[in-house]
């Protein structure tokens, strides 16, 4: 096994080192995968938005940003609005731009700063001074924010530390912390498993709703061209407010037909299972059709998953997917090309369904036709399809070096999915010991806290927190959970002092936050293509490391 791995080894550098990639089947690999994720959630937007009241706090601060421009209010509230949004827009902007002068390499700069101490933030607890996650803390509710700091204590507090005891039992002792042979084994598949566990739950209530909604409406003998979970009223609208009974009334009124979304999906899928072949031989025609009967699933638990965090979690759909083909391939088929093809085109299809119920939701919040954000995301998407591939032959041709450790642009994810992809091939037996009985259980459990959340009504779930966010920190760390449930004490501690400022400029402060921290990365990414480098480096080293710098330095 190991020769014919190696074998295949060779045959995706190979691969990586093909001199001149044709930039006409990118475009092509591009528009045959990128829209299914749109027509995916399509059916599903009625039970994201309104049903789940799920937040999405980018689309939300993206809204505000536009009601505040627009606000019913008054023109004095609104101008109100604005000066605390640009306020905070433009402090989170220079403070960006401070952050940037101290990170002229790795492990440089405010966001390494050892808040609560060397130890703590070896086990990344730690507050990285980030203004977009305080921004987006300030938006998410409470259970959702203690949610994401339960599971990085249960995480990075208690379970990591546990196994890394066991280093040399479950493990190799001499694996690094980034090989998925290692403690990065457990950190990835477990919080995989925690999240289809929580999206599968979700997946099959929701699809429990739409069949008795089909069902009443044939008792009812309606007609319609829509699902009823997006043209029938949740009994729960009733007592909305005035104006989200209006977003509800605009957002119900101008459908998508399900015809529309079921024909394009079944047309893309058709006519991307022919095409991709051709580009991937190694990515079999029975492989796609397979990876499109499971995409609408995973689509509605990214997208879920999203609404509740705003953590677009593609990335893990795609290590899913390079795990089950490359495996299913196996080495002499060419396992390795086949699973990294088939990430791409995972990721492709879940990342474009979140980003459309994010849209969805910036939609009913701006009083936005549905219709028209649908059609504006198909041609965003086609334009993308573009772009992207040029932007990218750009950088090959400029860097000749793009993609080689050690250069300007190693591209290091590159490499650690390849060699996910390899262990895929390899097969599950080589992930460390007991790693898939944790998933096993956490997957169970995952189920049975929502199961428990449902059962005790709503009075009381608000105080058992959510799989979906707790498994974030899982992979991630803590030092993001940190700095969302310092946002929701600030809003807290705010709401106390005055409820009424706090619930008008709350969501403006926070929206200046997210959008100033979010511009300033256009203007650093531009200072990189030009090869202005930042000019410090600030680091922060324990007293016994210093020591020894100190010491290497005078000699």
């Amino acid at each position: 096994m190991s020769e014919v791995v190696a074998k295949q080894s060779q045959e995706a550098n190979a691969a990586d080192n093909i001199k001149n990639p044709s930039l006409g089947w990118m475009i092509c690999f591009l528009f045959v995968v990128s829209f299914l994720g749109l027509f995916s959630v399509v059916p599903l937007r009625k039970i994201m938005i309104i049903d789940f009241k799920l937040i999405y706090p980018s689309g939300t601060a993206t809204a505000h940003l536009i009601n505040s421009f627009h606000t019913p209010q008054g023109a004095k509230l609104a101008k109100k609005q604005v000066k605390a949004l640009g306020k905070f827009f433009t402090f989170s902007f220079l403070w960006g731009f401070f952050q940037w002068f101290f990170t002229a390499g790795d492990g440089c700069g405010f966001v390494n700063f050892p808040t609560l101490g060397l130890k703590a933030y070896e086990n990344r607890f730690y507050f990285d001074f980030s203004a977009t996650y305080v921004g987006v803390g300030m938006i998410c509710p409470y259970l959702i924010n203690v949610s994401l700091l339960v599971g990085a204590i249960l995480s990075w507090g208690i379970m990591w530390p546990l196994i890394q005891d066991r280093k040399g039992h479950w493990y190799p002792a001499d694996q690094s912390a980034s090989s998925l042979h290692g403690i990065q084994g457990y950190r990835v598949f477990i919080a995989i498993a925690m999240i289809l566990g929580d999206g599968l739950y979700n997946f099959i209530k929701v699809l429990g709703r739409t069949l008795y909604g089909i069902y009443c409406q044939f008792r009812e003998k309606r007609t319609g061209s829509v699902l009823p979970v997006g043209a029938r009223a949740s009994p729960a609208e009733a007592s909305l407010s005035y104006d989200d009974q209006i977003r509800t009334e605009l957002f119900l009124k101008d459908q998508i037909p399900t015809w529309v979304a079921i024909v394009g999906y079944v047309s893309i899928a058709i006519l991307s299972t022919i095409i991709l072949p051709h580009i991937f031989h190694q990515l079999k025609w029975y492989y796609i059709v397979v990876i499109y009967i499971f995409a609408p699933v995973l689509a509605f638990c990214n997208a879920y998953g999203c609404g509740l965090t705003d953590w677009s979690l593609a990335s893990m759909y795609g290590k899913l997917a390079i795990f089950t083909i490359g495996a299913w391939a196996g080495a002499s088929h060419g396992g390795v090309l086949a699973g990294l093809a088939a990430c791409g085109v995972m990721m492709n299809i879940v990342s474009t369904a979140s980003d459309l119920t994010q849209d969805f939701k910036t939609g009913y919040m701006t009083l936005a036709s549905p219709r028209s954000m649908f059609i504006s995301q198909i041609i965003g998407t086609a334009m993308g399809c573009v772009i992207s591939p040029c932007v990218f032959w750009l950088f090959y041709k400029a860097f000749h070096d793009l993609g080689i450790p050690g250069s300007e642009y190693p591209a290091p994810y590159a490499i650690v999915y390849r060699n996910m992809s390899i262990l895929g091939v390899e097969g599950f037996s080589a992930l460390p010991k007991n790693c898939l009985t944790l998933c096993y259980i956490f997957f169970i459990g995952a189920i049975a806290i929502n199961a428990l959340r449902d059962a005790v009504g709503k009075n009381k779930a608000k105080y058992i927190p959510l799989p979906m966010a707790m498994a974030i920190p899982f992979y991630l760390g803590s030092y993001f959970a940190i700095d969302m449930c310092l946002g929701s004490l600030i809003l807290f501690v705010w709401t106390k002092i005055n409820k009424a400022k706090a619930d008008a400029f709350g969501p403006a402060v926070a929206s200046g936050l997210i959008c100033g921290d979010g511009i300033w990365t256009l203007p650093s990414s531009i200072l990189a293509l030009s090869g202005v480098n930042p000019p410090i480096c600030m680091k922060f080293l324990s007293r016994k490391d210093n020591m020894i710098v100190d010491k290497f330095m005078k000699h």
